[in-house]
């Protein structure tokens, strides 16, 4: 999403005959927001998510502790099922 509007704000300003000025006004918005917090935490959210659809390791959970030491994992989809 950020590359797509990156790419169509970078398409406007080498294609605009408005002059430095609105060049400046552009470039500086630009900054704004692929500089802002708000758009770092949505990139990074996405990114995890991605990372978690494309991971094929299972997600493991406790079963139950055998002594202090050791616990049992199992795969979470095989917990839903009993």
């Amino acid at each position: 999403m950020m590359r797509l509007l990156i790419g169509i704000a970078a398409g406007y300003v080498l294609g605009t005959r408005a002059g430095r000025a609105r060049y400046e006004q552009i470039s500086r918005a630009t900054k704004a927001v692929a500089t802002s917090p708000a758009t770092k935490k949505v990139l990074q959210m996405s990114r995890q998510k991605l990372s978690d659809s494309l991971n094929t390791q299972p997600k493991l959970e406790p079963m139950k502790p055998l002594d202090e030491d050791t616990t049992i994992l199992v795969p979470q989809d095989q917990l839903k099922k009993k």
